[in-house]
């Protein structure tokens, strides 16, 4: 069983940076992801990173935004968002696969964690 917790969310403006954190207890040899969900919008791939942390993903709207990153002695995966737009507000999820693939597909993904609230102000 993996529990998961993100924090760092928040109210930001346009053009601004946020750091987001997911720790991890419990078994923690998977590949994690983030995810996010606007309000009347469906859940929607950010990114995603290999346990190793080798192999990354990220979704179009956000590549060369975001990075992704975890350090794994301290069970916790992050999401560096800079050059934060309106667009990106949503609470941000992070998940965990058994599978250790950085999918996109949220059907991949066996735990998730409730959720953090993003708010970028235009």
């Amino acid at each position: 069983q993996v529990q998961l917790v993100e924090s760092g969310g928040g109210l930001v403006q346009a053009g601004g940076s946020l750091r987001l954190s997911c720790a991890a207890s419990g078994r923690t040899f998977y590949a994690m992801g983030w995810f996010r969900q606007a309000p009347g919008k469906e859940r929607e791939f950010v990114s995603a990173i290999t346990w190793g942390g080798v192999s990354t993903n990220y979704a179009n709207a956000v590549k060369g935004r975001f990075t992704i990153s975890r350090d794994n002695s301290k069970n916790t995966m992050y999401l560096q968002m800079s050059s934060l737009k309106p667009e990106d507000t949503a609470v941000y999820y992070c998940a965990a696969n058994r599978a250790g693939v950085p999918s996109s597909d949220l059907s991949n993904y066996d735990y998730w964690g409730q959720g953090t609230q993003v708010t970028v102000s235009s």
